[in-house]
């Protein structure tokens, strides 16, 4: 039976041969980067050595009355700054900027509100130091769980490797402090101007030296503080 409907095709006929389309091929990794991948940097011993000092030591409130202890940190930090001396620690705002956690430090006013917050039938929770380097604020903040908290704010800003060691640190000075609660809030006078150097800085710790030689030890927090 022949079809119901039929159309001869032409022999001149021939469909489009396609087009291939052409891709650039991705540019091939670096040297450095390719052995980076194969060899990933491992943190330096310092590192590990100075977590494990400061452990027990209640952020710093032990360390008080420690000064072996003390001088052990203070060699694993200085170990630290010279595992690559002159890198800039201050450019590099995505990895500066965020919300870091106190683990240990030698500032006596932080140290003084931790140890004496019972008193004030509470208790000192996180010790945080929030930085946007874009936005050029630091704030410190010592939370009072559930909802209290002691907040000073700070202006930063890049100073010039001459200015200070031949590096290039962060001049920063207080604007504002409050104490306050879930509904209430007590106003404090600003206090403190100076400047404060990254010593050394990975994706987990940063560690910083300020011009009146304390030091300070935070962790990346697993939450953002937004005040």
């Amino acid at each position: 039976m022949a079809p119901l409907l039929s159309q001869a095709v032409p022999k001149t006929f021939a469909p489009p041969i396609p087009r291939a389309r052409h891709r650039l091929a991705p540019k091939p990794p670096s040297a450095a980067a390719f052995l980076r991948g194969l060899f990933p940097a491992r943190p330096p011993p310092a590192k590990a050595e100075l977590l494990r000092l400061i452990a027990d030591q209640g952020r710093g409130l032990q360390t008080q009355s420690d000064p072996a202890r003390l001088a052990d940190i203070v060699s694993c930090i200085d170990a630290l700054a010279a595992v690559s001396p002159g890198v800039d620690t201050v450019s590099d705002a995505a990895k500066l900027s965020g919300t870091w956690r106190l683990l240990w430090t030698t500032e006596q006013e932080q140290l003084f509100i931790v140890r004496n917050a019972p008193f004030f039938r509470t208790a000192a929770g996180d010790v945080l130091q929030v930085i946007d380097v874009p936005g050029g604020a630091l704030n410190n903040v010592i939370t009072f769980p559930p909802s209290g908290a002691f907040v000073v704010n700070g202006d930063i800003e890049v100073q010039p490797p001459q200015r200070v060691n031949f590096r290039q640190v962060f001049l920063c000075w207080f604007t504002r402090a409050v104490l306050r609660g879930s509904n209430w809030e007590v106003p404090f006078p600003p206090f403190g101007k100076g400047w404060f150097d990254t010593v050394y800085l990975d994706d987990d710790i940063r560690v910083a030296k300020d011009i009146r030689g304390d030091y300070l030890v935070v962790d990346r927090a697993p939450y953002s503080w937004d005040g």
